[in-house]
């Protein structure tokens, strides 16, 4: 088997090679490059899905990067047990093709109680105390230790949040996908996987925060070029082919769509009163979205209402197509964590969670950095509110309290979402937007453009060093 090493470089696509990221441009005229017809949705944990299963949605379960689950009556974002994720892994097939194949997993999601042999993962302690503990999960255990003593803690805050991408207390703007970069070469020093997967996201930060064309996106496209470059030196020079890899593009956005507004205004949505804020009660809900960029998942517990709702999203603003049960079988994504229906947003156009009609009825944790408690995803926790006189002060006033062992409430994030400038999980019209792998082995890429799925036949055939993938429409 060849050693392998594949870049998740998020963010890239064929528009951005050039002039501005010289080094990543010199490595793809070496070789050979595919367009990747995006997963649907085009968000992380499903396009990854897509790549190490080799299957859709519809049979590997990840609908998008959380969904209602309609036992618990929970809407779940960003889970991270690997058993959700089902089909054979990539890495278990290889394994059955040789014993003494290994795979080290860093940074991609769905990375615990997985298979792999090595892997590193973000994971905060909960004390009962109510802190959060900022740290990483590792299989085997034993590396959690040894890594951060080798490159210190790792910086969480830089991973996401509104000190992700910029100079911050954390470090400087790259200083996340710094750590992992140096996580990658320390997994590879010291157990030589035989084939290793590397998450690199620093360029979803400030094109999500100011959008592919603002003009200091070049800053951000530069420090990437730079560190892709360092890597792509140190694996050759050890003999590991390797492969870079990207998500999805991401879309200049001017327009936020509220649907939960919507269906609340139609007296579908129920929201619960607590301390004086509303909650969205999904399960009380004749019908609700769960937002994920530019795709929302419509569940609708009241099926008489079923038509009504698709009516009402369907002339909605900003929004494109809506899915059914038909239209869902044919982009894949006919799986019971799939919503009734599926809403997409236009390309300029992206959907946020928000279901309270005056902002000072918001939960507490809308103006938090909070993944998990939020029933949607939300890009504006990039963002500190700039209504806010003194923000650094601030910040740095709630983190004495926390340190002193106080509660306190990081209530920093704005509710505007207009200020969101960037965003993905529709498919654009352009081929140049979508994400892309590129290799230096020339007869390993059968056609210009695969469907994303094919990146598991075309990761699997470089370690078994298989020339041609089979194409996947």
């Amino acid at each position: 088997m060849n050693r392998t090493v594949v870049l998740n470089v998020v963010g890239l696509t064929e528009s951005l090679l050039g002039d501005r990221i010289p080094r990543i441009t010199a490595f793809r005229k070496r070789g050979a490059i595919v367009n990747l017809r995006p997963a649907f949705p085009a968000v992380t944990t499903t396009a990854q899905s897509n790549y190490l299963t080799g299957t859709p949605p519809a049979q590997h379960g990840i609908v998008g990067n959380g969904w209602y689950n309609r036992e618990l009556a929970e809407v779940q974002f960003w889970k991270q047990s690997n058993h959700l994720v089902h089909g054979r892994k990539l890495w278990d097939e290889l394994r059955a093709l040789d014993h003494r194949f290994t795979c080290a997993k860093l940074f991609w999601w769905y990375n615990m109680y997985s298979t792999a042999d090595y892997s590193i993962t973000p994971r905060p302690m909960y004390p009962a105390d109510g802190r959060k503990v900022f740290d990483i999960y590792t299989w085997p255990y034993t590396i959690r230790d040894d890594i951060k003593r080798e490159l210190g803690e790792f910086p969480f805050a830089g991973f996401w949040g509104p000190g992700a991408g910029v100079q911050s207390p954390a470090g400087a703007p790259d200083c996340a996908t710094r750590w992992i970069a140096e996580s990658a070469k320390w997994v590879e020093k010291k157990f030589k996987p035989t084939l290793n997967l590397v998450y690199l996201p620093h360029l979803d930060y400030n094109l999500q925060r100011l959008g592919p064309k603002h003009p200091d996106i070049l800053q951000d496209l530069r420090l990437v070029d730079d560190l892709v470059h360092e890597l792509i030196l140190f694996f050759e020079k050890r003999g590991v082919q390797v492969i870079l890899l990207s998500e999805y593009g991401i879309s200049q956005v001017d327009q936020a769509i509220h649907l939960n507004r919507m269906f609340r205004e139609q007296g579908w949505l129920t929201v619960k009163e607590e301390l004086g804020r509303e909650l969205l009660d999904a399960g009380a809900s004749r019908a609700f979205a769960v937002a994920d960029h530019q795709i929302a998942h419509i569940y609708v517990n009241d099926p008489a209402i079923t038509n009504q709702v698709r009516s009402a999203v369907e002339f909605t603003p900003g929004v494109a197509a809506v899915l059914a049960e038909k239209e869902k079988a044919a982009v894949g994504i006919n799986h019971p964590r799939a919503g009734d229906l599926i809403a997409v947003a236009k390309e300029n156009a992206w959907f946020t969670y928000y279901y309270w009609l005056d902002d000072k009825r918001a939960p507490d944790f809308a103006r938090c950095v909070d993944i998990h408690r939020k029933p949607g995803y939300d890009p504006v926790e990039l963002l500190i509110d700039p209504k806010l006189r003194t923000p650094k002060l601030k910040v740095a006033g709630k983190l004495l309290r926390k340190k002193l062992g106080f509660r306190m409430l990081m209530d920093v994030i704005p509710l505007d979402a207009s200020l969101v400038k960037g965003s993905h999980g529709c498919r654009p019209a352009n081929p140049a937007e979508w994400p892309v792998l590129i290799t230096e082995l020339h007869n390993h890429l059968p056609a210009a453009q695969l469907d994303s799925t094919a990146a598991y036949d075309i990761i699997k055939n470089h370690v078994l060093g298989q020339p041609r993938s089979p194409v996947r429409a």
